[in-house]
């Protein structure tokens, strides 16, 4: 019997609700809440594929699921039992706690853990040990834009809904790949173009990225100039009397100030700085000022910065000055990255907050979270943000950290760092879900933690909807709650500090979130109104909800009222400042992060799923065309890509994407599919081993978007390719098995891959790695043994004296034919193309036995690539899709619906769309370009 349960997708900020489908104790099926006011049914890649990521097989390969205790930590963790576990670790706490005090313990947490999980850390943190040492992932993400709005609006509340897009008559979309960050939201926004083509799309973006697709005008900004930009914006809105005077007079503050700043803001400046056409620049600001209704959606590129709050700032002052605030279709919409990144400011889960969006350096309010919780004061002293704590922690400052539902040894910039902090820390808990994690390794104490599926409690989404989290299956093995290993651990601490007083008597997720409802009463996210009965009769609400009322507010402010000592809004005076680090001779190009498509932050969760690596395979940097053939780089060449902190090494690919001197590359890539060895033996750790610590001085949330590096070719000779289908279960087990290997090489990659053209979804891996000589046979014989490569079938050729090794297993298939189930070509790598094609296809193999094992062999005619994979959820590749649209005729709208027909692509999450609409627009170009 298949049971169903209503819950919420765990990856971005959307929010949206998901039926978990579940039979005998195991999640079978995943499908959208059509009742859903996020997504009302609907669910992109990632979401759409949760339920794999939570299988029998998945589970027994990367979860972490017993207590586990290091006594020394260059060994293997052993099991405990949990009264063991526990113990240590309130016992090292407490003896930490005595020797150097409270402020030597720190707890870094995650805007992954639900609502109820995030109020017992901020209360362990604050109210029991007495330390504000209590920091968040969202600190990466989202702190930028709580700042901005507390000093504008006065607190920390987007005011607009997605309810807006509708109503919108111009979106202003800035720092935001919509369409690969918050996919299903860009569905929205899609919906709302398609029922009113009028409405004006305006992307500002260093990179021309799938959101830039639907814009009617974009602008390619110089990175780190949005300040800039948007002082320019407000320069010719003054200067052309599209301001709205009235409102500013009636409900703002301090615009003379602004006024005074922005007139040194020229067209002519703001043009050569942020490297735009001064006409782009008035039409932008005519849009966005004259329009009935704007909205701005912004995230990540305007939060990651060294002037995080002011960028959040001088958007919001526009919103201000044109009155574009407050009612239907207008606001400043800030979209968070994580699924309770809200959730976590709303409970004070960071250094600077309190409970209810309290700040920590007012005294009453700190009287009034110390009342509600019954201690006798929160300390006054600010509490290590994220980069400061791993900081402290490296200076031995913080000796104790508790990491909870996070990977910093992934997501953290400055790595070098970071991992000198883990290594120096006396005490290193990590609470945690998988076991795979790169934290994982530092940690003295591992606690398994439920995830989704499993978890029971709230969180909030962009649009400050509350949503519920359901069990739909019992937790594997040990497992237990975040909220509940917290509780535990606080009341044994508690014992162990002498407290006469227990702050945790909670019982149940729910008595948790009452408490915290309670101490929003008369604060701007009053939710006294609102209870877990509500939320599962009438469904997911926004707030404030109070007591009395019976649904939540969509929009705020629209009486023109704010939550400041005088209600009225506040233009900051943003004063434009390059990044933190500028480009110069020796670092010439500008480094940017961010998501992929298919892809969630460190991969813990999609990295199980090798059909999510189909759309982007493996590492790449992204470069401008002509920046390659300055440099003499081609298409797959490894460079070193190099800061002032590190240098890792990665294949260059061509992208349209890139300006000139700009390069991406993926956040999600880390030591566990990124690695190699520099030649002083340090092991390289993933895309942040070059990111920059620096940090906006307000928000303290570091410049992720931008890092100066240089680039050159790398000279290694030797290369090597394995790619092996796996049987079920296995995969993932050799992925972790393989990790070691590759920190042995200067560069090497291993990734998931999958494939199902015979009916049934396979999974694979795929080793690469290069070095400057052919390594010993043993290390390449251990990577041939894990990808089922030292078989007695397996068929050989090796040459040591020029480096070459070839080895390659064929096996019987139902149809009597042979296939390719595992390769390696060591040294000379040139036929990877078909070889791989071969395998990945699962094409018939038994005719090329003696071409799989000849250095230099030619493709066969009959193997031909189906091409890069477009569409994740119905396997569908771009030679398909071209295919199809050499047979389409008539207007874009009309081919994309019958492409759309022929091949099912795009009909599902609809993720892929922007790609698709692309490609439909090229074809006839193409057509054009050969035609006689």
């Amino acid at each position: 019997m298949t049971l169903e349960t209503r819950s919420t997708c765990p990856y971005c900020g959307v929010g949206c609700g998901v039926i978990i489908e579940s039979q005998g104790g195991e999640i079978t099926g995943v499908r959208g809440d059509p009742e859903h006011p996020a997504n009302f049914g609907r669910l992109c890649t990632k979401g759409s594929t949760l339920h794999l990521t939570a299988s029998a097989a998945v589970t027994r390969q990367t979860r972490l699921l017993q207590p586990m205790q290091r006594l020394v930590r260059a060994e293997a963790p052993t099991a405990v039992t949990w009264d063991t576990a526990l113990a240590n670790a309130a016992g090292k706490f407490a003896q930490v706690i005595s020797d150097h005090g409270p402020d030597s313990v720190g707890f870094y947490v995650s805007g992954q853990l639900l609502t109820e999980d995030y109020y017992v850390f901020n209360k362990l943190a604050k109210g029991l040990i007495g330390t504000n040492n209590i920091d968040t992932n969202s600190r990466l993400c989202m702190s930028s834009a709580v700042a901005g709005y507390k000093q504008t609006l006065g607190a920390d509340a987007p005011p607009a809904c997605y309810d807006d897009l509708k109503h919108a008559a111009c979106l202003f979309i800035v720092g935001s790949n919509t369409a690969w960050a918050h996919p299903i939201l860009f569905r929205r926004i899609e919906d709302a173009k398609a029922a009113n083509p009028a409405l004006k799309i305006v992307v500002a973006d260093p990179r021309r990225t799938d959101t830039v697709e639907i814009a009617d005008l974009f602008l390619p900004l110089q990175p780190g100039t949005d300040v800039m930009l948007f002082n320019g914006m407000l320069h010719l809105m003054l200067w052309e009397g599209w301001i709205d005077a009235k409102y500013i007079a009636a409900h703002t503050s301090g615009f003379d100030a602004l006024k005074a700043t922005v007139r040194e803001y020229t067209p002519d400046k703001v043009a050569q700085v942020c490297g735009i056409p001064k006409e782009d620049l008035l039409e932008a600001a005519r849009l966005f000022a004259t329009s009935p209704a704007t909205l701005s959606l912004y995230c990540q590129g305007l939060n990651q910065s060294s002037s995080g709050t002011a960028k959040n700032a001088a958007l919001i002052n526009l919103h201000l000055a044109s009155a574009q605030i407050g009612r239907a279709g207008a606001g400043p919409f800030s979209l968070t990255g994580q699924p309770n990144a809200m959730g976590g400011r709303e409970v004070g889960g960071l250094a600077n907050l309190l409970s209810a969006h309290r700040d920590l350096a007012n005294p009453d309010h700190r009287a009034e979270v110390a009342a509600l919780w019954g201690v006798p004061s929160v300390p006054g002293k600010p509490g290590k943000t994220a980069v400061e704590m791993f900081q402290a922690a490296a200076d031995g400052e913080i000796r104790a950290l508790w990491i909870a539902c996070t990977n910093p040894a992934q997501s953290m910039p400055d790595q070098a760092t970071v991992r000198r902090a883990l290594e120096r820390a006396e005490f290193v808990v990590v609470q945690e879900a998988f076991a795979t994690t790169a934290t994982c390794a530092f940690a003295d104490l591992l606690l398994p933690a439920t995830t989704w599926g499993e978890k029971e409690g709230t969180v909030t989404n962009s649009e400050r909807r509350i949503s519920r989290v359901r069990p739909a299956v019992p937790a594997p093995g040990e497992a237990r709650n975040d909220w509940s290993i917290a509780v535990a651990f606080a009341q044994r601490l508690e014992r162990q500090l002498g407290r006469t007083f227990s702050l945790f008597p909670y019982e149940t997720a729910e008595s948790v979130w009452n408490e915290h409802r309670e101490s929003t009463r008369g604060r701007d996210l009053d939710i006294t109104g609102l209870s877990y009965a509500m939320l599962e009769t009438a469904g997911p609400q926004q707030w404030p909800l109070k007591e009395g009322e019976s649904t939540g507010r969509a929009r705020l402010y629209e009486d023109g009222v704010f939550p400041t000592p005088d209600g009225r809004a506040r233009f900051l005076d943003t004063v434009y400042k390059p990044v933190a680090e500028a480009r110069e001779a020796r670092y010439p190009f500008s480094l940017n992060t961010g998501r992929l498509r298919d892809q969630w932050h460190g991969m813990s969760r999609t990295g199980t799923v090798g059909r999510l690596f189909g759309h982007v395979s493996e590492p790449v940097v992204q470069m401008n065309a002509q920046d390659m053939a300055r440099r003499q780089i081609r298409e797959g060449d490894l460079v070193h890509l190099t800061s002032r902190r590190g240098s890792i090494m990665l294949p260059a690919r061509a992208s349209a994407e890139m300006g000139l001197s700009q390069v991406f590359v993926a956040m999600h890539w880390g030591e566990e599919y990124l690695s190699g060895c520099s030649s002083n033996g340090t092991r390289l750790a993933g895309i942040n081993a070059l990111t920059t610590p620096a940090y906006c001085p307000t928000s303290k949330q570091p410049e992720l978007k931008h890092t100066p590096v240089k680039i050159l070719k790398a000279e290694l000779p030797w290369s090597l390719l394995a790619m092996a289908w796996l049987p079920d279960g296995e995969a993932l087990a050799a992925h972790r098995a393989l990790q070691p290997m590759m920190a042995l090489f200067p560069f090497a990659t291993c990734v998931p891959f999958a494939g199902n053209t015979q009916g049934a979804e396979r999974s694979g891996l795929l080793f690469r790695a290069a070095a400057h000589d052919a390594p010993d046979d043993a290390l390449v014989e251990k990577v041939e043994a894990l990808l089922g490569l030292q078989t007695a079938d397996t068929l050989r050729y090796a040459d040591r004296r020029r480096g070459q090794r070839r080895s390659a297993r064929l096996v019987r298939r139902a149809d009597g034919g042979a296939g390719l189930e595992a390769f390696l070509l060591g040294g000379d790598t040139s036929a990877e193309a078909w070889i791989a094609t071969l395998l990945r296809e699962e094409l018939p193999a038994q005719s090329y036995g003696r071409l799989l094992l000849s250095p230099g062999s030619k493709a066969p005619v009959a193997v031909q690539s189906r091409g890069k994979t477009v569409c994740t959820c119905f396997n569908v590749a771009d030679v398909a899709i071209q295919t199809e649209l050499g047979r389409c005729t008539g207007t874009a709208d009309e081919r994309l619906a019958k492409l759309q027909g022929a091949l099912k692509c795009g009909t599902n999450c609809g993720s892929c769309i922007p790609e698709l609409k692309r490609m439909v627009r090229a074809a006839p170009a193409e057509a054009e370009a050969v035609a006689p």
